[in-house]
């Protein structure tokens, strides 16, 4: 059988699962042979040091030395190396039932890139998932992924999936370790390939040791991709939130004190109103220049309508606004140190005067932010062509 002839990679990541790999290869190898489908099982060793290698090659499997720790690293490694058409991957700890992939199998012939397993469709095993992954860190992950991405998918962690080889290779994804299994459901909506959704069980894994899983630090680790994969939702939402609050509140307060009821906003509402706009402007700084950075590098597709945005904010265009700006802020201070002068720089009533001084402020600092933001997102539609100084020929 050549190379180009098979049909499917069954791979599974591996660290130490000495106890359980060899359940999880016979229940893959009894499905290729019940299925008939020509296929491989694809070991992705991450430098087990009990026996798990030899296990594996005993049983006929393919192991692929992955040096750079990490699932994800693992997970790459082991594609990189896969042969089939499509790869089924799930971890090798007995938690997914690699005899049964016949769900999957159909939807990836039907056209699909990515299948992802429901584990909450398809049913838990009692002990299988700890209550606060079923109830709190899931589903609380798995909506805010889509929320942020508009994807189908339901379950976001789940172990089991499978995927076009090709399609995979085309998403670039470059995390290492547990983030990896959002970043490649996020990457494939965001690239608008076809996703689907099959219920798979899952049961309690035959391990007697604990899990690699650490729930805090790679929720953490998943929330934090997610966020950072999404600049709308961590920078530019935000912003235009404060930036409208300052803007309402503080264009009320611009005249004078205002009472509504027993409740009077005078100057400190106005001082927080000023921070709002501030931080408000920053942050929407932070949206596009994230943006910029992360289509520009590859980490999220190009998207038209943002591009068009983008390009229509020139460096040229910022720094006009920020000078007229500043421009403000020196024409509001300069009569505030009228109104002081005109008292012989003696006592003034902070209600009064001090209105145009936080103007003034507010106006030179919002300038000269969006200045240094217009200069560091110009910096990244820089040309960089590497150089390679050992390819250049010495002279004789």
């Amino acid at each position: 059988m050549g190379i180009d002839e098979l049909e499917l990679t069954i791979l599974m990541p591996c660290l130490n699962e000495a106890e359980t790999l060899a359940t999880c290869i016979v229940k893959a190898r009894s499905y290729l042979d019940r299925s008939g489908i020509a296929g491989e099982i694809v070991i992705a060793d991450n430098g087990s040091t009990d026996g798990s290698q030899q296990i594996a090659q005993h049983l006929g499997a393919r192991v692929i030395p992955v040096s750079e720790r990490g699932y994800g690293a693992a997970i790459a490694g082991g594609v990189d190396a896969a042969r089939g058409r499509y790869v089924i991957m799930a971890d090798a700890d007995d938690s997914y039932d690699f005899a049964n992939l016949d769900a999957f199998i159909a939807q990836l012939r039907g056209g699909a890139d990515l299948v992802m397993g429901n584990r909450f469709k398809g049913g838990i095993a009692p002990g299988a998932m700890p209550w606060h992954h079923r109830y709190i860190g899931n589903p609380i992950l798995s909506a805010v992924g889509r929320r942020f991405f508009r994807t189908p998918i339901g379950d976001f962690h789940c172990g089991l999936r499978g995927f076009s080889r090709a399609a995979f290779l085309g998403l670039n994804l470059r995390t290492t370790g547990m983030e990896f299994a959002s970043e490649m459901v996020v990457k494939a909506t965001l690239a608008h390939l076809d996703l689907r959704e099959v219920p798979t069980t899952l049961a309690k894994d035959g391990r007697s040791r604990p899990p690699h899983l650490r729930s805090f630090r790679d929720g953490w680790r998943h929330l934090r991709f997610l966020l950072l994969f999404s600049p709308r939702w961590l920078f530019l939402y935000p912003g235009i939130t404060l930036l409208a609050v300052g803007l309402v509140v503080g264009a009320l307060l611009l005249p004078g004190p205002l009472t509504i009821g027993r409740v009077s906003f005078d100057i400190h509402t106005f001082l927080v109103a000023a921070l709002c706009i501030i931080v408000g402007l920053q942050s929407i700084s932070f949206a596009i220049i994230g943006r910029r950075f992360a289509s520009r590098y590859g980490f999220i597709p190009r998207s038209g309508h943002y591009d068009k945005l983008l390009e229509a904010l020139t460096l040229e265009r910022i720094l006009l606004a920020s000078i007229a700006l500043m421009l403000l802020g020196i024409g509001a201070l300069v009569w505030g140190l009228g109104e002081w002068a005109a008292r012989d720089y003696g006592d003034l009533n902070p209600s009064t005067t001090m209105r145009p001084v936080i103007l003034a402020l507010t106006a030179l600092v919002s300038g000269f932010q969006m200045m240094m933001s217009g200069f560091m997102s110009s910096m990244i539609n820089i040309p960089i062509y590497e150089r390679r100084i050992a390819d250049t020929p010495k002279a004789d």
